[in-house]
């Protein structure tokens, strides 16, 4: 394992990994604009200006008076959901254009972190059509976001740059701002939204494979903040990145390296019980039941529903009539003790 955690991070740009917050099941984020959901996250999550280079060559440092940027991630453990809270004063707020230019924070994912090219003009196959390369390739295999800060007047929120524009609408997206400021002034925005990385996502949506989201998983993530600081002037006054590469935006491997965290100790229960079936063969009806409770555990006790128990922590058990049954599993161990019953999960003919 840690081999392929290794050979995994290698195909990332260097520097730190970061951390992706869990947040606790009863405590998803609303995508509403009021952000108190994110007042739980730690600072050590909090990935500022300080992490970031302006590769357009245009400043030689950070001005915070001028562009001052904070980002939490975060996920919830069963959704395949990246949450973000993006946080940035600007002297100078650029959105009165309904085309490209605008302030945008530009934000690319590598959900399984397969790396490599995912726009059209990086395809390996130069001899490929443009647009075939456009439909067939590009955004599928990671996702680039041109995400307006704010948008202009009846403007979308996103640019989704490939040939998958629903991904940045519901139930894979959704995005809420605030911010008092009128185009050309200075202020601070907040934004929160949440999108769904994909390992594959074509022009057709039910063709679409999720990327599965789990504790401890490395993904390939970053941003660049496109910084606009006159509507006059069609070109922009920084590209702010994450990472080392100007092309991350195109070039999967060029990310940066997050782990998906578990729970922050605060918001765990010290014993946690939980468990899996499998009806491993019907005609027998045999059932394997897999723990996979939390905390340090030293006891299970099962009760199958039929008047049968057991106290292995993996058992098999053979079913003498068909039927739906109700069962559950009680842990114990030196810090407490939790039960979970499930009601006709484990149902055999």
């Amino acid at each position: 394992m840690l081999g392929m955690w290794a050979v995994l991070a290698s195909a990332q740009t260097d520097g730190p990994h970061f951390k992706v917050f869990q947040f606790p099941a009863n405590q998803i984020p609303r995508i509403d604009g009021s952000f108190e959901d994110w007042d739980m996250v730690p600072e050590s999550y909090v990935i500022t200006t300080d992490e970031m280079w302006d590769d357009s060559g245009k400043h030689t440092g950070t001005d915070k008076s001028s562009l001052d940027i904070r980002v939490k991630v975060g996920w919830v453990k069963g959704l395949n959901r990246l949450y973000f809270m993006y946080e940035a004063y600007d002297d100078y707020w650029d959105f009165t254009d309904d085309a490209l230019h605008n302030d945008i924070f530009e934000v690319v994912v590598d959900g399984d972190m397969s790396g490599g090219a995912f726009i059209d003009r990086f395809h390996p196959n130069k001899e490929l059509d443009k647009n075939e390369a456009y439909f067939l390739f590009h955004g599928v295999h990671a996702q680039n976001y041109h995400i307006f800060t704010p948008p202009a007047y009846g403007k979308d929120w996103t640019l989704a740059w490939g040939s998958q524009p629903w991904i940045k609408e519901l139930p894979y997206a959704n995005a809420a701002y605030d911010y008092h400021f009128k185009p050309g002034e200075s202020g601070k925005l907040r934004l929160e939204f949440y999108i769904t990385p994909f390992d594959y996502a074509g022009n057709d949506p039910s063709r679409s494979v999720e990327s599965k989201l789990y504790e401890n998983k490395a993904i390939g993530l970053c941003w660049a903040v496109i910084d606009y600081d006159d509507v006059n002037n069609r070109s922009n006054n920084g590209f702010w990145n994450l990472s080392k590469h100007h092309t991350m935006y195109g070039q999967a491997g060029e990310m940066r390296t997050f782990e998906l965290m578990p729970l922050e100790p605060q918001f765990r229960k010290p014993v946690k019980a939980a468990w899996e079936f499998k009806i491993i063969d019907m005609r027998r009806r045999a059932v394997a039941f897999n723990d996979l409770s939390e905390g340090k555990i030293t006891s299970w006790k099962w009760n199958f529903g039929d008047g049968e128990t057991s106290t292995e922590q993996h058992p098999i058990h053979l079913y003498k009539e068909p039927g739906q049954y109700v069962v559950f599993l009680e842990v114990e161990g030196p810090e407490g003790k939790d039960k979970v019953t499930r009601v006709w999960d484990v149902a055999v003919k």
